[in-house]
């Protein structure tokens, strides 16, 4: 809640009060997590395991991971990395807003070393590598293996399609835009009624504004953010849309277990799985825009063929190379992961000085999209995650789309008119289905085992790859 209000609410000249509290709870919670009784009463726990059920087994292997995790950093450590990612992150945002990388650098620098170190340490304890280390804090059990296997396999036959999309996409009449300008007002309020209509509760949350659009709180108390453009409505909906589905996924956790580490999401692939599955897989279906361009035509008054539901599925659809991670369609978008992936990499080990970030990220870009950032605030500066301390995320972006194109298919066999009743504005069966399928596991399975047991096989990139032709080329 007081990332939530750093972000959406405080003052500029909070944040160094703000940082002070941050850094106080995250000691706190260190000293508890790393106090000698806990290691021996889940060592005790452990030697106990058969008596236990299920969730009570999960639920101790996640208090071991997260004790493991805090017992291998000293307190010293954790406040130093607190106050370096408060400092750095709301430096950050002055650093972007004046599209100047130099203004943020050294304090990027001092954060990487903090973090190499944290990386070096927990990959002792963890027996893994020191990226694996912290990738296993947003993404349990998650491996550079696995990850360069899939990434690898979509860098085959991602250029290939790009050059297809394009190529069927300059052969068609560029879709009518609906004519703005969209007031913001307005744009919160059919956000609002969307994400109503989907399932989200206004009782159980709040819809704001900030620099980076993002979904915290509490599964009680969920807070999405967006940021609009007046010229643009599609931006910040389709924002506000994705952030639903992690809500979603947030409210539908167990609420038997919502205060003991299992009833926690699994981790950061499952959390943007659901994200993915709403925005990408339903929210810009023709499905969803049959349903959708009623009630938008009528929110901004639109008159027109702009205002067509085929007409937006088309636009919603429009694949185009750009310099921006959260602006690109979903054939662009695993480059983008991809680039910052091999960038956080290449900075853990110490093969890439953060002063050299600019030029790599350029360098990256156009060998994977073909094209440069035209600036730094629009290169490397345009994500929070690294200045807020979050090193091993990334990757979770296009784990997730992976995910969702396989969920979404085990959803359609198992609904066959679930894209009919999208269209006439029914999701509870969607909703119903993901409830009893991902959100009531909260953290009893791996990310493994949750995908192989909802969709009967592992985690590949097939889905994903037939979701592409289907939508694309068919």
């Amino acid at each position: 809640m007081l990332h939530w209000d750093a972000a959406a609410m405080m003052p500029a000249g909070g944040a160094a009060a703000r940082a002070e509290q941050l850094a106080a709870l995250r000691v706190i919670t260190h000293q508890h997590l790393t106090a000698p009784e806990i290691g021996d009463l889940v060592a005790q726990a452990e030697s106990e395991s058969d008596a236990l059920d299920e969730w009570q087994r999960a639920n101790l292997r996640e208090m071991r991971r997260r004790q493991v995790h805090a017992a291998a950093l000293p307190c010293e450590l954790v406040e130093a990395e607190s106050r370096a990612c408060s400092e750095c992150e709301a430096m950050w945002r002055n650093a972007r807003a004046q599209n100047e990388f130099s203004a943020v650098l050294s304090l990027l620098e001092r954060l990487l070393r903090l973090e190499r170190e944290i990386a070096a340490t927990k990959a002792e304890h963890l027996g893994s590598s020191p990226y694996e280390a912290l990738l296993d804090q947003y993404e349990p059990g998650g491996s550079v293996a696995i990850i360069d296997r899939l990434f690898d396999e979509l860098a085959r036959f991602l250029p290939d399609l790009l050059e297809a999309v394009l190529t069927r996409q300059a052969a068609l009449p560029s879709p009518a835009a609906p004519s703005g300008p969209f007031p913001i007002e307005l744009q919160r309020q059919v956000g609002m009624h969307l994400m109503e209509r989907i399932g989200f509760n206004f009782g159980h949350g709040r819809l704001d504004v900030s620099a980076h659009p993002f979904c915290g709180g509490t599964p009680d108390d969920v807070r999405i953010t967006t940021r609009y453009d007046e010229s643009d409505f599609a931006r910040a909906l389709m924002g506000v849309l994705h952030e639903t589905g992690h809500a979603l996924y947030q409210r539908g956790l167990p609420a038997e277990w919502r205060l003991q580490p299992v009833g926690r999401a699994r981790g950061m692939a499952v959390h943007e799985s659901q994200s993915l599955l709403l925005e990408m897989q339903v929210c810009r279906s023709r499905a969803f825009l049959t349903f959708a361009a009623p009630i938008l035509r009528e929110a901004f008054a639109g008159d027109g063929l702009g205002w067509e539901p085929d007409t937006l599925y088309r636009r919603q659809i429009r694949v185009q190379r750009g310099p921006i991670r959260v602006d690109a369609d979903e054939v662009t978008y695993p480059a983008h992961v991809i680039l910052r992936y091999r960038l956080e990499r290449a900075m853990i080990a110490g093969d890439l000085a953060p002063a050299d970030l600019p030029g790599a990220w350029a360098e990256g870009l156009r060998d994977l999209l073909g094209i440069a950032p035209p600036n730094d605030r629009e290169g490397c500066l345009q994500d929070i995650h690294w200045y807020d301390g979050v090193w091993g995320y990334f990757p979770t972006y296009t784990l997730g789309a992976l995910i969702a194109a396989q969920l979404f298919e085990a959803v359609r066999e198992a609904i066959p008119d679930v894209l009919e009743a999208i269209a006439r504005g029914e999701f509870a069966p969607l909703l119903g289905w993901l409830r009893e399928h991902v959100h009531s596991k909260g953290s009893l399975l791996s990310t493994a085992e949750l995908v192989e047991s909802t969709t009967g096989r592992p985690l590949g990139t097939a889905s994903f790859k037939r979701h592409l032709h289907d939508r694309y080329l068919a």
